[in-house]
Parts: structure tokens; C-alpha cells; sequence
């Protein structure tokens, strides 16, 4: 009987560390054998990956599996056979459960395929396998110990690359939804995770976009407790404060602090002058708005005619913020015209709330009731 020892051969990037995993003696006399043989012998990629399915197909329990698979995963990598690579990883995994390689080609298959969910579940299984790897104990022979911390690193090493696979394709992903379940699937597996801070705004943004408001305010408040350079998350809590906390002082000193941050903000890459100044514009209005909302619910009119003033410009993609606006900008007019009887302040007033009785507002009512009150006042009529 003429017998033969196979190991698999690997490629470059799976490190030293998982050198020659499945090793095989075989008998080369046998049909089973010689089908090995002729792949370990074949140069042919394509022709080997063939054979090799064969294998797996005539030869599903032979004590060849693991070492045909081994070969398939990276080989499916490389043709771009995504899936097949997915469901050898499987397959081979379910022999050897520990087998990091294996899943960590598996994960590039599913970064190839650009399948988020494919991503979530390899980026689990490699670290799941790289973390058992990495507290295997250190040998006593010395000779053992330089390969074992050679495979610990490398262990160390793909845990750390999994949560980069979860990171990419999170910004990789238009859906907001998938995006989530990206970032959270890091955030479980590692909440310290240096890619975690590069997500928190991407993370804040895919949450107003799912219309979870309640999780965007959770994720900007966490920040915002060691960064206020986050406009977008500086109104959104602000907004918050606003109408559920109901804390004026803390809006106040949000939107004063998004003020800040819009004025001295440099333009940010791939954005054109006229579309950062638009939005400028909006982010101040807004929080303006919110300001002068505040100034007038406390009647300090001087302040909330000021801060209303400033906010239109940037309100006008907004009828029902232009309306509201507007409404105060009369009433706030009318106070401070009335207090001295001051002409000028009480044309604004009408002249504010004619504007808001004709844009189809839930203030549209009250501020034509409103404009009869101001027309009765001094010189007006």
C-alpha cells in the first residue's frame, strides 16, 4: 500500500500562526486517494477547485473533508464564489470549530458579497474563534512558546480586523436600519473598540433616520458629554430639552453652544461653499428658533424678537417653523410697541402677523385673531 502525507497551503495573509492546519495520510491506491492526490499535485487553479468539488461531492464523510475544505474557502475568496466560500467555511467549521482561518476567509466572503448581515454573523464567528485561540495557555517548552505567541498575536490581531469588517461596512451601507444593526453588533461585541468613536455620529444619524429619536438623543447626550463640536447633535438635544425635559436654560445654553460651533466651523471636505452656507444657515435658524421660542414662553420680548429675527432665513424650507416664527415675532412686537405705545413696533406686529395668518398653520387662526387686537392698538388701523 503507497501512502502519502497532504498539508493544505496557505496564503501569505493567514500569518504563521495556522500553517499546515489539517494534515492527511492517504492511501494514493484507493479512488478517494488518488482524487487527492491529483490535488495536491494540480498547479491549475480552476482545474483544482473542480477536483476538489468533486471530492466534496463523492466523498462527503471521507477523513479528507477538512483538508479539501481548507483549500476550497480561500480558492471560492479568490474566484470570487462568494457564497460557495461562505457555505464551505461552514461546513469545515462544523468539522473543526476553531479553525480561525477558515472563518476569517469566510468573513471576506461576506465582504465581498457586500452582505451586512453575512458581515455581523463571520465578524462573530472569527472573533468568537480568535478570542479562544488567544487564552489557549502558554506552553512550558521554550521551543513552543515562540509559535504560540505567534499564534496569539495573530489571534489578537483578526479579533481587532472583525471590528474593523463591522465598522466599514456600517459606513459602507445606505440603509439606515442595516447600518444599525452594523454599529450595535460592535457595540456589543466590544463597546471600547477604537472604531466605536469614528461611529457615534454616523450611528446618531441612522437612528433620526429610522425615526428612532429617542436613541439618537441617547447616543448625542453620551457625546456630548466630552465633545460639543456636533451641531446636528447640540440641536437635537437641545430640542429635547425643549419640548419633553422642559428646560429652558439647558436649550439655551445648547443652541448658544451650536451658535458657536456654526460660526467658527471651517467648511468640511466635499461640500461646496453655497451648500455649506446653506446649511449654516438652516442649523442657525433653527437654533435661533428654539432661543427665541424660549425668550417668548418667559416673555422677554427683546430678546425673542432679536432671536426670531435672525432665525428666518434660515426657516424658509419650513412653512409650519416660518408660521410659528412669525406668530411670536407679532406677538413679541405688539408687547414691547404696547408697553410705550411705540408706533413702529406695533406696524411690525401687524405687519408679522399678516405673514403668519396667510401660510395654513396650526397658527393661523390665532394670528388673525391676533392681527384684529394689534389693528385696534394706537395710530394702527
Amino acid at each position: 500500500m503507497r501512502t502519502l502525507i497532504l498539508a493544505a497551503a496557505l496564503a501569505v495573509a493567514a500569518g504563521p500562526a495556522t500553517a499546515q492546519r489539517h494534515q492527511i495520510t492517504i492511501n494514493a491506491e484507493t479512488p478517494e486517494g488518488q482524487l487527492l492526490q491529483q490535488i495536491g499535485q494540480e498547479a491549475d487553479e480552476a482545474k483544482k477547485l473542480a477536483l476538489m468539488e468533486k471530492f466534496v461531492a463523492e466523498h462527503p464523510k471521507h477523513e479528507g473533508m477538512a483538508w479539501v475544505l481548507e483549500q476550497m474557502v480561500p480558492a471560492y475568496v479568490k474566484a470570487n464564489q462568494f457564497d460557495k466560500a461562505m457555505d464551505a467555511g461552514e461546513k469545515l467549521l462544523a468539522l473543526d470549530p476553531q479553525d480561525l482561518e477558515t472563518a476569517h476567509q469566510a468573513l471576506k466572503a461576506a465582504e465581498g458579497k457586500k452582505d451586512p448581515a453575512a458581515v455581523i454573523k463571520w465578524a462573530g464567528r472569527t472573533s468568537e474563534a480568535a478570542r479562544k485561540v488567544a487564552q489557549t495557555p502558554k506552553p512550558k517548552e521554550e521551543d513552543e512558546a515562540e509559535a504560540w505567541k505567534t499564534t496569539v498575536e495573530h489571534a489578537r490581531q483578526l479579533d481587532v480586523y472583525t471590528e474593523y469588517s463591522l465598522y466599514a461596512a456600517a459606513l459602507q451601507t445606505a440603509d439606515p436600519k442595516t447600518r444599525i444593526q452594523l454599529i450595535d453588533a460592535l457595540d456589543q461585541r466590544n463597546p471600547q473598540s477604537q472604531y466605536m468613536p469614528q461611529l457615534a455620529n454616523p450611528r446618531f444619524v441612522a437612528y433620526l433616520q429610522a425615526g428612532d429619536t429617542a436613541k439618537a438623543i441617547a447616543v448625542a447626550e453620551k457625546v456630548l458629554e466630552t465633545d460639543q463640536s456636533n451641531e446636528d447633535m447640540l440641536l437635537t438635544v437641545a430640542d429635547s430639552y425643549r419640548i419633553g425635559k422642559k428646560d429652558p436654560q439647558k436649550v439655551l445654553d445648547l443652541c448658544a453652544k451650536a451658535l458657536e460651533v456654526l460660526k467658527s466651523k471651517p467648511k468640511p471636505a466635499g461640500i461646496s461653499d453655497a451648500d455649506w452656507e446653506k446649511r449654516r444657515t438652516q442649523l442657525s435658524g433653527r437654533a435661533q428658533w428654539m432661543t427665541g421660542l424660549v425668550h417668548a414662553s418667559q416673555g422677554r420680548w427683546t430678546q425673542a424678537d432679536q432671536a426670531l429675527r435672525a432665525a428666518l432665513p434660515g426657516l424658509q424650507d419650513s412653512q409650519a417653523m416660518t408660521a410659528e416664527t412669525l406668530f411670536y415675532l407679532g406677538l413679541a412686537n405688539f408687547r414691547l410697541g404696547e408697553k410705550d405705545c411705540e408706533p413702529e413696533r406695533i406696524l411690525a406686529a401687524v405687519k408679522f402677523t399678516k405673514e403668519s395668518a396667510a401660510i395654513q398653520s396650526p397658527y393661523q387662526a390665532p394670528a388673525r385673531t391676533n392681527l384684529k387686537a394689534f389693528q385696534s392698538k394706537c395710530v394702527v388701523r
